[in-house]
């Protein structure tokens, strides 16, 4: 699946911030499958644009957006290690808004992050997916990530226990 004509992919830098908390704080609200609950984003656009600073910065991390008619519809970030045994493995946050799911903004994104890791020293994208989000889980199969673990009952939400599954994609090492 290509990513829909209008939609735009790239890098994000600091002067990015404010639409990139924007963005969370509408997932945060329309979905229970992002870690945070809405009241729990204490960031402000200073914080959110010190962070994309250190991003940048680093060049085992990056954060891609997707954007369409002038605002941010979906995320990728890839965090990598801080330290050196950890430096080329990176975890993985995705996020898309409901009116863009399923269009292919969420594959999207992964594939860029596909194309970045490898010149920036990743040699393991790795993230987490709540077990009863089947459609997210089958995306990261899809492209690519395999299963490594499941944390059995780690995260209430909607008010029950839920399973948290590990997945993880290998390139070559660097």
């Amino acid at each position: 699946m290509t990513v829909p004509t209008g939609v735009r992919l790239r890098e994000a830098v600091p002067g990015d911030a404010a639409a990139l908390l924007a963005l969370k704080r509408s997932l945060d609200l329309e979905t229970s499958f992002m870690l945070l609950e809405p009241d729990e984003r204490t960031e402000d656009e200073h914080d959110v644009a010190a962070d994309l600073a250190s991003v940048t910065a680093a060049d085992n991390s990056v954060v891609m957006l997707a954007e369409a008619d002038g605002r941010l519809i979906g995320y990728a970030q890839a965090r990598g290690g801080r330290v050196r045994r950890r430096a080329s493995t990176a975890h993985v946050v995705i996020g898309v808004l409901a009116e863009a799911s399923g269009r292919g903004v969420g594959s999207g994104l992964l594939r860029e992050l596909d194309s970045w890791a490898p010149g920036h020293g990743i040699h393991r994208l790795e993230l987490t997916v709540m077990a009863h989000n089947e459609r997210a889980a089958a995306l990261y199969d899809r492209v690519g990530y395999t299963i490594e673990g499941r944390a059995r009952e780690c995260l209430f939400v909607d008010g029950r226990m839920a399973d948290e599954v590990y997945m993880a994609k290998l390139f070559p090492p660097p």
